[in-house]
């Protein structure tokens, strides 16, 4: 395992766990299942863990894998403060301390001002006394460093840079978003000011090992040096020094032991530039196919009326790069064949999920696109009877 070393000294694994995207079944953590791959990654030598208030039962299984397992001083916690959900002062101290109980312990090592987007949401903060807040939690040993994630344009994320004497930012980061949200530069920018930068989102949401189109597969099998997609987009991250953590979402041991073996042997500039090349190459190829940017990342859910936006949107883009059949057969059967609708046609263009994406896409001009791909007349008509079955189904029994 690489190690980067804070300016406080405390060495931060260079692979951190993202504990977003825990295996569920029913809508509950399988928690035997994350317990395996989180004391897995321990003994691997990660010790850096990353979960948010708003990440549905993360807190909670981390907080009891840790404790059961009694580790607790051997990783750093990293979570997140929803300034989105606060309005009074009283608010900030009600959602740490729920975070507090949640993970079963009394401070958190890097904690983030979540998605925070502007400077104007900056300002309301410090209106409501976050800075003096900071300081003080801070003082009592309840947080050790102070940072902020972020989703928007390299521009604010500098002036954000500079608004605060941050102890570390997250950006999202990955080949595809080079020159686009903090991109290269913002990455540059906050190292040079001394600043830590740990990345989440390196590989797109899965879409740089998943959604692939064959184009890019085909330039990754005529290459010399045979490497999986993942990999190469964690040693493109880690070919940068001024990258200090990349977050992965390990949701199998397999793809924890490919992550462990990757960063072991991926130290920065060691990309040759004929790898460089072929990355770029990919990249041009993926741009070509893909219609939406989404990540999967869910922030724009729930819907208040019922769509599965990521769903739509993931299909979607595999009616591009794969078959458009297969595409449709894949969104009726997540969408539609079931008790709680969760298709297209349920949008009525509210705009609420608009507000909260990270990626800034027009969710609902998009959807009228993926529906005239995904739900054309003919299919349409077959979900319909395919609902009409399904509640009829529903009532008989």
């Amino acid at each position: 395992m690489q190690y980067r070393t804070l300016k406080d000294g405390t060495k931060i694994s260079a692979l951190g766990y993202g504990c977003m995207r825990f295996t569920t079944a029913g809508g509950r953590i399988v928690m035997q299942k994350a317990e395996r791959e989180i004391m897995a990654a321990i003994k691997c030598g990660i010790n850096y863990f990353d979960t948010a208030y708003v990440y549905s039962g993360s807190e909670a299984a981390l907080g009891e894998i840790l404790e059961r397992n009694n580790c607790r001083e051997r990783v750093m916690l990293a979570d997140k403060l929803p300034y989105y959900l606060i309005r009074t002062a009283a608010g900030i101290d009600k959602y740490f301390n729920e975070s507090l109980a949640r993970l079963r312990t009394n401070y958190i090592d890097n904690y983030l001002i979540h998605m925070l987007s502007d400077i104007k949401s900056w300002e309301r903060m410090k209106s409501l006394g976050i800075e003096e807040w900071i300081e003080q939690k801070k003082a009592e040993g309840a947080i050790r460093r102070i940072g902020f994630s972020f989703h928007g344009d390299t521009e604010t994320f500098k002036r954000l840079i500079d608004a605060y004497d941050w102890d570390f930012c997250q950006i999202q980061y990955n080949y595809l978003d080079e020159h686009t949200q903090a991109g290269r530069q913002g990455l540059r920018y906050a190292a040079s000011k001394g600043i830590p930068v740990i990345i989440m989102e390196p590989l797109r949401g899965g879409r740089l090992v998943t959604n692939l189109p064959a184009s890019a597969k085909k330039l990754l099998r005529s290459y010399p040096v045979q490497r999986t997609p993942a990999e190469w987009a964690f040693r493109w991250l880690w070919n940068q020094p001024e990258v200090t953590c990349v977050l992965s979402g390990m949701n199998s041991l397999a793809m924890l032991k490919e992550n462990v073996r990757t960063v072991s042997s991926a130290p920065a500039g060691a990309l040759s530039a004929e790898d460089k090349a072929l990355i770029k190459k990919i990249r041009n190829e993926i741009q070509k196919h893909a219609k939406v940017g989404c990540t999967g990342c869910r922030y724009c859910m729930p819907c208040p009326h019922g769509v599965d936006i990521p769903a739509a949107f993931s299909c979607y883009n595999k009616a591009f790069l794969e078959k458009k059949n297969a595409a449709r057969r894949e969104y009726f059967q997540v969408t539609s064949f079931k008790k709680d609708r969760s298709d297209m046609t349920r949008c009525i263009g509210c705009g609420r999920c608009e507000r909260h994406c990270p990626q800034h896409i027009q969710i609902r001009k998009e959807l009228k696109r993926a529906q005239k791909v995904l739900l054309p007349l003919p299919v349409r008509a077959v979900v319909a009877v395919a609902n009409k079955v399904a509640n009829l189904n529903l009532h008989l029994r």
